[in-house]
C-alpha cells in the first residue's frame, strides 16, 4: 500500500504531475470549473470533505511556494485564512478580487480538486514550488538570495 495519506488516485497524479510555478486550485462545491481545466470531485455531501481536511492532505505531498485566496478572506472569512496560515506555515499568501481566482487563476490552473466544503470564498490557489534544499544541495551551487531563507 502507499504509504502517505493522499488515497485518490486522481488527486495523486495531479501532484505527481506538477511542475514548478504551476497552479493547483483546492475549492469549494460551488466553484465554476472551466470545462477545458483538469477536474479531480472529491464533495460528496455538505462540507464532506471540508477546505482544511483537503488542504492538510495536500500539504503532506506538495510544495507550495505562494498561495492566492480572494481579497475577502482575510477580513470577510478569517477562520479560513488562519487554518490556510497554519497549514501552510511560512508560504506566501497574496490576495486578489474574487473575480480573478474564478476566471484567470481557474483558466490558468493544471487542475482544480473540489471540495464539497460551504465555505465563503474557499476557494485556495497553490503555486507549485521546489522542495529547495533539494535542488540546492551539490557542491559548488550558490543558492538564488530568493531561496536561501528556505535552506
Amino acid at each position: 500500500m502507499k504509504k502517505s495519506s493522499i488515497l485518490n488516485k486522481e488527486l495523486n497524479a495531479v501532484i505527481a504531475s506538477m511542475g514548478h510555478t504551476e497552479y493547483l486550485i483546492v475549492c469549494d462545491a460551488g466553484f465554476p470549473i472551466p470545462s477545458d481545466v483538469r477536474r479531480v470531485d472529491l464533495a460528496l455531501t455538505r462540507d464532506v470533505p471540508d477546505l482544511k481536511t483537503v488542504l492538510s492532505a495536500i500539504a503532506e505531498d506538495f510544495i507550495a511556494e505562494k498561495i492566492y485566496v480572494a481579497e475577502d478572506v482575510p477580513k470577510s472569512n478569517a477562520p479560513l485564512y488562519h487554518s490556510i496560515q497554519e497549514i501552510y506555515h511560512g508560504v506566501e499568501i497574496e490576495t486578489h478580487p474574487h473575480s480573478d481566482i474564478l476566471t484567470t487563476f481557474a483558466k490558468e490552473a493544471k487542475a482544480i480538486v473540489r471540495t464539497g466544503s460551504f465555505e465563503p470564498w474557499g476557494n485556495i490557489v497553490l503555486q507549485s514550488g521546489v522542495d529547495v534544499p533539494k535542488w540546492f544541495d551539490k557542491e559548488g551551487v550558490i543558492v538564488p538570495d530568493y531561496y536561501k531563507d528556505k535552506m
